[in-house]
């Protein structure tokens, strides 16, 4: 039986019919038609799936729609805005952090949360941060070397609202 969650993706205000055993990646998806979020291994170790909610990094694929309930969620269609794409996304296509594209919106995300709380991170807490998305094609330094382009500005976009 479907209940009525209430969220708030994207800065925007949803109200969804969902199942009990729907996820949030499949929610995100099917009802949404925000398919930025892949779905890779459906088990919570690829993070492909990965999403922030209320500030923090989850595998979509791992939380049901329900617990999303009164939650705000952020996918990487929300990080554009009209000045065109996040200093991320940007640092990611300037320092060819992009092969296939399957891992890069959860290493965006997960990214972008670790320059929230920390401006100016160290390599190993970028590798840290990112290790929870596998990447198979970049072997990772370039991916490592866009988030640090972003540290290094004095501007701190990586803290623009999302």
């Amino acid at each position: 039986m479907k209940k009525i969650i209430r969220l708030t993706v994207n800065n925007e205000e949803h109200q969804l019919a969902v199942e009990p055993n729907q996820t949030l990646l499949d929610m995100l998806r099917d009802q949404l038609g925000l398919t930025g979020a892949k779905k890779g291994c459906e088990m919570g170790e690829c993070g492909a799936c990965t999403v922030i909610m209320d500030g923090i990094t989850v595998n979509s694929c791992l939380v049901l729609a329900m617990q999303a309930n009164g939650k705000r969620i952020t996918t990487i269609e929300g990080l554009e805005t009209e000045q065109g794409l996040h200093p991320i996304q940007k640092a990611f296509i300037e320092k060819g952090a992009i092969q296939c594209g399957f891992c890069t919106s959860g290493m965006i995300l997960s990214a972008k949360v670790l320059l929230d709380k920390n401006p100016k991170p160290t390599e190993e807490e970028i590798r840290s941060a990112l290790s929870g998305n596998l990447c198979r094609c970049t072997g990772y330094q370039k991916i490592v070397e866009a988030v640090q382009s972003v540290s290094e500005d004095d501007v701190g976009p990586a803290r623009q609202e999302s």
